[in-house]
């Protein structure tokens, strides 16, 4: 196994790599996706009134930090347990979450900002915490439970 590959839990491993409780899980993930909305936010507000950008283009480079961010905090901090060997397999999952993710803030700020007509940082607000729950409860379920968790030995495969 490369220092790129990770093994997934099989029931055998060591205490200390066992998995949190999901409520740490989710405390912990709350805290990551804060970081991230930071980053996030602070880069959308940067962009589109410090450099004239449209809203929904500095969204998507902004989304990009965050998920950026996000990733290398979950895999470091919140989860425990990975299910998928191959780390490029792993991030490109977690991106696909993410990118659905973005679709979901785009709609969301989209109808917000211009169909309700609400600031677009008060829009982004609202959007967050839907996005947030999305990517934590997606990711957990794709990439972070073990197949003893799920009942399925199929993604430990990839």
């Amino acid at each position: 196994m490369n220092s790129c590959e990770t093994r997934p839990t099989t029931g055998a491993e060591p205490a200390d790599r066992a998995d949190s409780p999901l409520a740490v899980q989710f405390l912990r993930y709350l805290v990551v996706g804060g970081i991230a909305f930071l980053a996030d936010f602070l880069t959308l507000a940067l962009l589109t009134s410090g450099c004239g950008w449209h809203y929904l283009h500095a969204a998507a480079v902004a989304f990009g930090i965050g998920m950026a961010i996000t990733y290398a905090l979950s895999v470091t901090w919140v989860f425990k347990v990975r299910v998928v060997k191959s780390q490029h397999v792993e991030f490109l999952l977690f991106a696909l979450v993410g990118l659905a993710g973005l679709g979901i803030t785009q709609l969301m700020l989209w109808t917000l900002t211009d169909g309700l007509n609400l600031y677009y940082l008060h829009a982004k607000l609202i959007t967050a915490a839907v996005v947030l729950a999305w990517n934590f409860v997606a990711r957990k379920l794709l990439l972070f439970t073990s197949p003893r968790e799920s009942g399925s030995q199929e993604m430990a495969q990839i």
